[in-house]
């Protein structure tokens, strides 16, 4: 846990981190919740990036985390919204069992959260107040997913690695929007995207 300097969270709130590291590593050898190699280095690689997403939200409402996974960024944000409770948070994941592991880790660490297990393609439009999605997919894409789900005074929250400048540059062909890159407290070549004002060409 060398990087606990980087969250600047209650003692409560980094037990329940820890909490949740402890159950990424006991289930991820079932359902590969995040690679292997990444697993030696879990909080700086994972929750500590996870974390900086919350920091960048604003205001408050409905928060929406696409393709959650192993709980990167809907678990780590429902841990650090514990406290002010600014948002609603839903995973969505189309995988029954990280269902069920997100599912485990919102009871075991008593978090308010909810999870669906829904394909985003076909998921009721959800008016996001924020839009996350981490390792999901293209810029191209997730604008398409902002689009359904991210309501017009919105923002969307994308990390994304050393080639988000390009996936930005292919995005405009078809997207109008504001951009905010901010640099990645985890890697000095990744970004974390944040976006408004979303609009097709």
């Amino acid at each position: 846990m060398s990087d606990l300097g980087a969250l600047n969270v209650s003692r409560e709130t980094l037990d329940k981190l820890s909490g949740f590291a402890e159950l990424v590593r006991k289930w991820n050898p079932k359902i590969n919740l995040v690679s292997k190699s990444s697993l030696e280095d879990l909080w700086k690689r994972h929750i500590v990036d996870s974390a900086q997403l919350f920091d960048l939200a604003e205001g408050e409402g409905r928060w929406i985390d696409l393709g959650s996974g192993g709980g990167f960024p809907g678990i780590v944000a429902a841990v650090l919204n514990q406290e002010k409770k600014r948002f609603q948070i839903t995973l969505i994941e189309s995988d029954q069992r990280k269902c069920a592991f997100l599912r485990t880790a919102i009871r075991e660490l008593e978090l308010s959260a909810t999870v669906k297990n829904e394909r985003i393609e076909i998921l009721e439009t959800q008016e996001a107040d924020v839009l996350s999605a981490r390792a999901l997919t293209d810029l191209k894409k997730l604008l398409r997913f902002c689009e359904m789900h991210l309501k017009s005074s919105g923002v969307a929250l994308f990390p994304k690695g050393k080639s988000w400048k390009e996936e930005d540059e292919a995005a405009r062909q078809l997207w109008s929007y504001e951009c905010d890159a901010i640099k990645s407290k985890t890697d000095p070549d990744a970004a974390i995207l944040r976006i408004k004002e979303i609009t097709r060409v």
